[in-house]
């Protein structure tokens, strides 16, 4: 069985950056599948472009463009590509980090498909971070990590409290269904009152519903801005925003600059 070490991935290799015990790098995947192997570090792997699969004796995860996959230490795994072209973002955590964090080395066990909204907003700031460093980046880079470690912890916690099943089905709904996500036609799709579901979301989702959604349409927009070729107009459109205006302020509101200009700094 393979071991990659740190810094190690399948692919070629595009760039890389260190911050204080975190590794930073973006790859390209060429082969159409890895072998068998596991890492020394625990990573997360964001797929910026193209369709993925990673797989290991349980489970077989997609993952197209927009995906956030956590792979712990010691995970057996392969990854294969299914598009012609695909490449990623890695987060990889040397354990000297975590400990001096005092962040629980099994934060997360396995390997685990990412779907937090929330998770995915800091992702997309810190890739930012990574392709326009500078002499603050360092210490961007360091709040974030502590961000991200942060939601993760209250995910856990929230997954291991007595969790209504109305509120996976809840998940469900925000996570894949491209209605209108009104509060009406989630009580109607759920068979629980509105009130009761604006009521108990915060404490559940770790925000309010409407914060939920709005980072949710964000996390689908992100990918989407990566392709030169996807009009503002028409991202807006597909991550369920009413207009390109509504997109452009919530889009600023969350990230202090209008999606024009992150898309200019990033692709």
């Amino acid at each position: 069985m393979k071991i990659l070490t740190k810094g190690k991935y399948y692919g070629i290799k595009d760039s890389e950056k260190s911050f204080g015990g975190i590794l930073l790098s973006q790859y390209d995947y060429k082969k159409d599948r890895t072998d068998w192997h596991y890492h020394e570090n625990p990573y997360f792997w964001y797929i910026l472009n193209g369709d993925m699969m990673d797989c290991n004796k349980n489970v077989k995860t997609l993952c197209p463009s927009g995906s956030l996959m956590f792979n712990n230490w010691q995970e057996v795994h392969y990854g294969s590509k299914h598009s012609k072209n695909a490449n990623g973002f890695h987060l990889e955590f040397q354990k000297k980090w975590l400990n001096t964090n005092g962040i629980d080395l099994d934060l997360l066990e396995g390997s685990l498909l990412i779907q937090n909204p929330q998770v995915h907003f800091l992702f997309a700031k810190l890739y930012y971070e990574f392709i326009n460093s500078d002499q603050y980046s360092e210490v961007s880079v360091e709040v974030l990590l502590l961000q991200i470690c942060e939601a993760l912890s209250g995910l856990i916690e929230t997954n291991l409290k007595n969790i209504p099943n109305w509120i996976n089905d809840l998940k469900e709904l925000l996570h894949f269904d491209n209605s209108n996500l009104s509060l009406q036609y989630l009580s109607d799709q759920l068979g629980v009152h509105p009130v009761h579901i604006s009521r108990a979301a915060p404490k559940y989702l770790s925000t309010s519903l409407g914060e939920y959604v709005r980072q949710h349409k964000l996390k689908k927009a992100i990918p989407l801005l990566l392709d030169p070729s996807n009009s503002l107009t028409k991202i807006a459109y597909q991550t369920g925003f009413s207009d390109q205006s509504h997109f452009n302020r919530v889009f600023k509101s969350h990230f202090n600059m209008n999606p024009s200009f992150y898309r200019k700094r990033i692709t």
